[in-house]
């Protein structure tokens, strides 16, 4: 009998720190700027990355010491994942936490680190460093795309009983 992948048999509380860090996709989406209307609350994606995201690998470049340089970088915790509406709908965490199952590109399914950007739901090639942006043009660099999914990206069917 096939074992129960970890994400399907496990809460996200109930994870290692190695299965939580599988997790994450690599799409860099979280890492992309938001704004927040004041009077509505809703947020809205930019295509401005944080200054550590590697526009091409969409990994942070200095991950471990991340908070060092970006103070307000949210950590993703099992308590914050429901809370956090702008997690994208495509986002691990947000799907675990649903009990929904992982999208056939997500490395824990296809083994391959690629297949998130072959798939086409990265951020990658589509962002401009914060650094290359006045904070006050962010507006000008709202996009859609992060809140998107095709309908040729239905996650795997869960499997039966």
């Amino acid at each position: 009998m096939d074992e129960i992948p970890f994400w399907k048999s496990k809460a996200l509380a109930e994870m290692s720190t190695p299965e939580w860090e599988s997790l994450c996709d690599g799409c860099g989406l979280c890492c992309l700027n938001k704004l927040e209307d004041w009077d509505s609350g809703d947020v809205y994606f930019t295509s401005v990355r944080c200054k550590l995201m590697d526009g091409e690998s969409c990994q942070c470049t200095s991950y471990p010491n991340r908070w060092d340089f970006v103070p307000d970088c949210v950590q993703l915790t099992p308590e914050k994942v429901p809370e956090l509406a702008w997690l994208p709908p495509t986002c691990a965490y947000r799907l675990v936490d649903e009990g929904r199952d992982l999208y056939w590109w997500h490395p824990l399914i296809s083994g391959d680190p690629e297949t998130v950007h072959i798939a086409g739901v990265s951020a990658r090639g589509r962002t401009i460093s914060e650094n290359d942006v006045e904070l006050d043009d962010f507006e000008d660099y709202v996009v859609d795309w992060p809140l998107t999914v095709e309908d040729h990206m239905e996650p795997n069917p869960p499997a039966k009983p």
